[in-house]
């Protein structure tokens, strides 16, 4: 691999959900590991399953992996880093200030912002620490998707930025004060991030015209704020072999070949690697092994035609959506499982049934226009820009809190909305506003990655903690937007997995997150099963066995009701081939 050829301090891993980001990460921190490096595997992801493809639990501080000398893995906890960040704050005022002071300064420092920023100290400190640096020839970072880490690497130079010009009053993270000692910390973590002589950044894809397009954009957006030193990781290319004999493999093939010859020219100039599909779950260290392997090990041939595979369509579950005439339904889960996909699906459906439907995406990564290829009839798109709607939640402050302000108070308010948490408040008023047209039509919402989305439904438990206070005592008749996501007959939400181990255990654990809030998912969708499909190549069939546990833990263990929708030999792009994907497959009970 040439990204591993001359490997400085800091290897970034990032790139669109779903494309192996973690895998190669885990394979990469082993590989420098077993040469004779001290390495730290950190996760940056909220919904972070490094523990997982390592079978241990890891958690919010540095932990030795004991079956590989050398290396020790890191997950940065965001709840548990704003808890100590929420503890720095508040600890010294506690005693000293009235206790309706101290509350009021733990609910400000309450909301995903606080979360967000405490996660980022502890990235920053460890492109910092001396102690840390002195510790690891290599620290390997496994990243969130695109979009939150585009975010997370933009902070160093948004919050020094913000520090240098800052003379606002206090913001949403505490006085100004507090942050001004960061000072040192986040220009050291920005010059450390620029320096092509200590940071790799490894952008990983897919062999598919979205995820390239994507990561074509990542590469311009990072090179632009002095990421420069990158290189391409093309994961999980169909070996040409296995198109020998099998229709699915052969559209396969001709789809990820077309989708390299097309690779946008930004891409064509990077030092480029790929890695070819294996027939294994990547989880556990023999399989991390063999990933990196550059000798690629056909899959065990077998005559054996398993039996089908018998599961609901989506359109078992869309019919039951549609007989309520309007409400919300909330597509969630990791990223790459096809949540956009699946939504634009569920969207066409219900427009061709003659519903008003609003399909929305609050993804920063979201390719909603490229799925669905022009208007459809009863179908309005929209995407929560971030943004947008912090320059249109900026204005109007200015308008209204501003408008009574000298010009000096105005200033003063100017500078504090160039915070960057001025983005949670501005997104969670957009998508409070767009949930609340669930009333009369439909509203499907694309969400972003899993870790995103739980820190937006923080901000709007957050806001309806906030309320619950004011109101409770008044007698009076309210709903905030978590209520709303709380009533099954408002909301219904679909868990989009794959069928393979650490994407059901995530979404497991992703439901569990959300019954902790007071929701309850209403369905769980398996998405792109190559067992549903019924593949003849070697490897596609091995894979098609690993899926079959699997489908049955979903539909036995995990879920009320369950579709699974078969991998496809055309991308479902456009109106007739998402309707033709809302009813692809078998609808009889699921036989695994």
């Amino acid at each position: 691999m040439k990204f591993l050829d001359h490997p400085p301090r800091f290897l970034f891993f990032t790139g669109k959900g779903g494309v192996g980001k973690t895998s190669i990460a885990c394979a990469t921190a082993i590989k420098l590991a077993e040469g004779g490096a001290r390495v730290l595997l950190v996760s940056t992801d909220p919904a972070s399953n490094v523990g997982q493809v390592f079978g241990v639990r890891i958690g919010n501080h540095v932990t030795p992996l004991t079956a590989v000398p050398r290396l020790s893995a890191l997950e940065i906890d965001p709840q548990a880093a704003a808890q100590a960040y929420r503890d720095r704050i508040v600890g010294p005022v506690r005693g000293v200030l009235p206790d309706s002071v101290v509350k009021s300064i733990e609910e400000q420092l309450s909301g995903a912002c606080t979360t967000e920023i405490a996660a980022f100290d502890e990235f920053t400190e460890l492109l910092t620490d001396p102690a840390l640096l002195a510790a690891y020839e290599h620290i390997v970072f496994d990243t969130a998707p695109t979009g939150h880490t585009i975010r997370l690497l933009q902070l160093p130079g948004a919050w020094s930025g913000f520090l240098e010009a800052g003379k606002g009053d206090a913001s949403c993270l505490g006085p100004l004060a507090g942050l001004d000692k960061q000072r040192a910390q986040y220009k050291a973590a920005v010059d450390a991030l620029a320096d092509p002589r200590r940071t790799l950044l490894v952008l990983v894809a897919r062999a598919q015209a979205a995820t390239l397009r994507e990561v074509a954009r990542t590469h311009a957006e990072l090179a632009a704020i002095g990421l420069t030193q990158q290189t391409l990781v093309i994961n999980g290319v169909l070996p040409q072999r296995e198109a020998a004999q099998d229709p699915l493999a052969a559209a396969i093939l001709q789809r990820e070949q077309a989708a390299l010859a097309a690779m946008p020219e930004a891409l064509r100039a990077l030092p480029m690697d790929q890695v070819p599909l294996k027939a294994f779950n990547l989880v556990g260290l023999d399989a991390l092994h063999q990933l990196l392997d550059p000798a690629d090990s056909p899959a065990a041939a077998s005559d054996e035609e398993p039996p089908p595979l018998l599961a609901p369509t989506l359109a078992s579950l869309i019919d039951d959506i549609a007989a309520d005439g309007h409400g919300l339904v909330m597509l969630m889960g990791k990223g790459g499982v096809g949540k956009t996909t699946l939504a634009a699906a569920v969207a066409v459906a219900l427009a061709q049934r003659g519903s008003p439907v609003h399909l929305t995406t609050s993804d920063p990564a979201a390719h909603l226009s490229e799925t669905l290829m022009g208007a459809q009839q009863n179908l309005v798109v929209s995407r929560i820009d971030p943004h947008v709607e912090t320059e249109r939640y900026r204005q109007h402050v200015m308008k209204t809190k501003g408008a009574q302000l000298d010009a000096q108070g105005k200033a003063l308010l100017e500078e504090d909305l160039r915070s960057p948490c001025t983005e949670e408040i501005a997104v969670f008023q957009a998508f409070s506003r767009i949930i609340r047209e669930a009333g009369r039509k439909f509203v499907v919402m694309d969400t972003a990655p899993t870790g995103h989305t739980l820190l937006l439904l923080d901000a709007t438990g957050a806001y309806d903690r906030d309320i619950q206070r004011q109101m409770g005592g008044k007698g009076l008749h309210f709903t905030t937007p978590m209520m709303q996501l709380q009533d099954p007959k408002q909301t219904k939400v679909l868990l989009v997995t794959l069928a393979e181990t650490t994407p059901v255990l995530e979404a497991a654990n992703l439901q569990a997150d959300l019954r902790r809030a007071g929701i309850e998912p209403w369905a769980w969708v398996v998405n792109n099963s190559v067992a549903a499909a019924r593949p003849h190549s070697p490897l596609l069939r091995q894979r098609a066995r690993n899926e079959r546990a699997e489908i049955a833990a979903v539909a036995t263990v995990h879920s009320q009701r369950h579709a699974v929708v078969p991998l496809l030999q055309e991308e479902p792009i456009g109106a007739a081939r998402l309707l033709a994907m809302a009813v692809a497959g078998s609808a009889a009970p699921v036989a695994a």
